[in-house]
């Protein structure tokens, strides 16, 4: 996939703002580590949403290969390894990943292989099915629709992943958003629809079709998490 000057840009900022700015605030949400009550409320969004994105693979994924796209501090990534997946765990920030890998149980890691770097790159190889969590929230729907695109040819099931929905509320609350300057130069999630996201990725040569499978609202973490395959 040739990066678009969008998709490289928002890639760029993402990197920035995980791998700089908020490192620590991430590592202590995902941990058990008691937190505010904004940022459990995110925390227990994240739990249900990463259980029902695990419910659309099968329990035993011996002898598979799962691409965790975004693989943040791991969660995700060992649940994979813990049904017998060959995992690898990609994020674009590198203190994400090494927290990832020192919290992975010994014996779990020959399964994995933790990198750093683009979730799309060729070199990765093909998978039987890629997780997507909370990872393409920041992007436009056209660069979805070719990361979709580009990445489908190498998936040989299914492509789990979250966006953010397109409803009033958070339509006013990107829209209000966007009128002021970000002092703290965080990514923005960018809200969609699964009908436009489909048109973006067939646009692009998919013939797969996308549909959704469920919302989580808890608090301050509102996502759907959708299923596209071929």
């Amino acid at each position: 996939m040739v990066a678009t000057p969008t998709y490289g840009a928002t890639r760029d900022r993402v990197e920035e703002y995980f791998d700089r700015t908020a490192t620590k605030t991430w590592e202590r949400l995902t941990s058990d580590a008691p937190v505010s009550g904004i940022r459990q409320t995110v925390r227990e969004g994240r739990d249900r949403m990463r259980a029902i994105m695990l419910s659309r693979l099968p329990s035993d994924l011996t002898g598979q290969r799962v691409l965790d796209a975004g693989c943040g501090t791991g969660a995700m990534t060992e649940e994979l390894a813990r049904r017998g997946a060959e995992v690898v765990a990609i994020d674009i920030s590198p203190a994400l990943v090494e927290i990832a890998a020192k919290r992975l149980p010994e014996t779990l890691a020959p399964q994995v292989t933790f990198t750093s770097g683009d979730m799309l790159s060729d070199g990765l190889g093909a998978f039987d099915h890629v997780m997507a969590m909370d990872s393409m929230i920041y992007y436009e729907a056209p660069d979805l629709g070719r990361a979709l695109a580009h990445l489908c040819p190498r998936v040989r099931d299914s492509i789990v992943f979250t966006v953010a929905p397109r409803t009033a509320f958070l339509m006013a609350f990107w829209t209000l958003g966007k009128l002021f300057p970000r002092s703290d130069r965080s990514p923005t999630m960018i809200p969609h629809s699964p009908a436009r996201l489909a048109r973006e990725t067939a646009a692009q040569g998919a013939a797969g079709a996308i549909t959704e499978v469920a919302r989580v609202s808890r608090g301050f973490y509102i996502s759907t998490c959708l299923e596209y395959r071929a």
